[in-house]
C-alpha cells in the first residue's frame, strides 16, 4: 500500500488525507477528514470495505467508495453494488487504472475495474432486454468501460444531455439508485457485456 500512497501523493490533483489498516480505523479518519473518495481494501481487518461502506451508506457520508481488491468475489461485489458503491478495482491493476478510477468516483461517475465487471455477468432477464433500448445499451457499455458523458457524447456524435437522459432512463428501468449500479446489473443480467 505504501507504493500505491506514494504515487498517490505525485499526482497534482489528488491529495491523501490519511490512510489507516483496519476499517474502524477508516471509518474514524473519512469522518474526520470527510476525504471526495475513500479507497477501501475489500478485506481489512475489524471491519472489511463492504462493512465501512454500508455504515458510510447509513450515515448518508458523502464520502464515495472505491473498493480496491486483490481478487474479484462475486458475492460481495454485488452486495457492495446493493450499497452504493461508486468504484471497484482489482489490485493488479495498473496505478494510472487507479488514478483513472479516482478521478472519475470524485467526479460523480462510476469505475468497474474490466476484470470485476465480467463477475458480475449473470443469466439473462428477457424482460428488462426488451425495456433497455439499444443506445441505453450502447451508453451503459461505454460506462462499464469507464467512459464519461462527454467522452461517450463525443464517441456517438451526440449531445452530454442526450447522454445523461439515456442514463436515467435506464437507471429507471433497471430500478438503480447510482450509475454503477445500473452498469452491474445491465452487466449481471447480460444486457451488456
Amino acid at each position: 500500500m505504501d507504493a500505491v500512497l506514494r504515487y498517490l501523493a505525485g499526482e497534482e490533483d489528488i491529495e491523501v488525507v490519511g490512510h489507516g489498516g483496519d476499517g474502524q480505523f477508516a471509518l474514524h479518519l473519512i469522518a474526520q477528514a470527510q476525504p471526495d473518495v475513500a479507497l477501501l481494501d475489500i478485506r481489512m481487518p475489524k471491519l472489511g470495505g463492504i462493512e465501512v461502506a454500508r455504515t458510510l451508506a447509513a450515515t448518508n457520508s458523502p464520502t464515495s467508495v472505491i473498493l480496491y481488491t486483490g481478487h474479484g468475489d462475486r458475492a460481495l461485489l454485488l452486495e457492495a453494488l446493493d450499497i452504493g458503491v461508486r468504484g471497484f478495482l482489482l489490485k493488479e491493476a495498473p496505478l494510472d487504472d487507479l488514478v483513472r478510477a479516482m478521478r472519475m468516483v470524485a467526479a460523480g461517475e462510476s469505475y468497474v475495474d474490466p476484470g470485476l465487471a465480467r463477475l458480475l455477468t449473470g443469466p439473462r432477464a428477457t424482460d428488462r432486454l426488451h425495456a433497455i433500448t439499444k443506445r441505453e445499451r450502447e451508453i451503459l457499455r461505454l460506462l462499464a468501460d469507464g467512459m464519461r458523458n462527454e467522452q461517450i457524447a463525443a464517441t456517438l456524435s451526440i449531445s452530454p444531455l442526450t447522454v445523461r437522459t439515456h442514463v436515467k432512463n435506464a437507471m429507471e428501468k433497471l430500478e438503480a439508485d447510482t450509475r454503477t449500479q445500473a452498469v452491474a446489473r445491465a452487466l449481471r443480467q447480460s444486457l451488456i457485456t
